[in-house]
């Protein structure tokens, strides 16, 4: 399924969502990029290439805010 709206969002609107419990922070990248950059604390990691198989994961009643090294993987993530 197409996501509702797919959009960037500024840290202003992302502290809104956190403080209202709003978001599901989705970090989309591989195992071995977290080994060597570290995670974002607070954040759900689901690869990319596993996000079509983990969909159930991922709740419907929250804003999705997808992360990644560069920005590409965050943006196709958000597609889904």
């Amino acid at each position: 399924a197409a996501a509702e709206e797919t959009k960037p969002i500024d840290v202003d609107e992302l502290d809104k969502l956190l403080k209202e419990g709003k978001v599901f922070l989705l970090d989309v990248r591989e195992p071995r990029e977290l080994k060597d950059s570290g995670a974002v604390r607070g954040y759900v990691n689901i690869p990319l290439s596993q996000l079509d198989s983990r969909m159930s994961e991922i709740p419907k009643d929250k804003t999705i805010v997808t992360f990644c090294a560069r920005g590409r993987r965050a943006a196709t993530a958000g597609e889904k």
